[in-house]
């Protein structure tokens, strides 16, 4: 019995590395979403944090911001879309 119970910890510590990896390679993990044709760009890590928005000058509209601030959730939303389907995007093993 003692023997089944270390292994099952072996077991546990190995998958908890493995999340820890996949972890970290996530964080690494980088998408670029656009919206507006370019107009907007953002770019996310694999935990979809946002690292980078840029905004391209005749996007901006002071009598539009609602425009704008719509092509910012869809950049966002294009760059969580692409690492979602990415095929380099770390899975879990379960």
């Amino acid at each position: 019995m003692g023997s089944g119970f270390s292994k099952m910890k072996k077991q546990a510590r190995m998958m908890q590395d493995q999340v820890g990896q996949m972890r970290d390679n996530l964080k690494k993990t980088l998408s670029t979403g656009s919206a507006g044709n370019g107009l907007v760009t953002a770019t996310i890590d694999g935990e979809k944090a946002l690292k980078t928005i840029v905004i391209k000058p005749e996007c901006v509209n002071p009598n539009d911001i609602e425009g704008l601030q719509d092509l910012i959730i869809a950049a966002y939303e294009d760059a969580a879309q692409k690492l979602e389907n990415s095929p380099s995007s770390p899975k879990m093993p379960w």
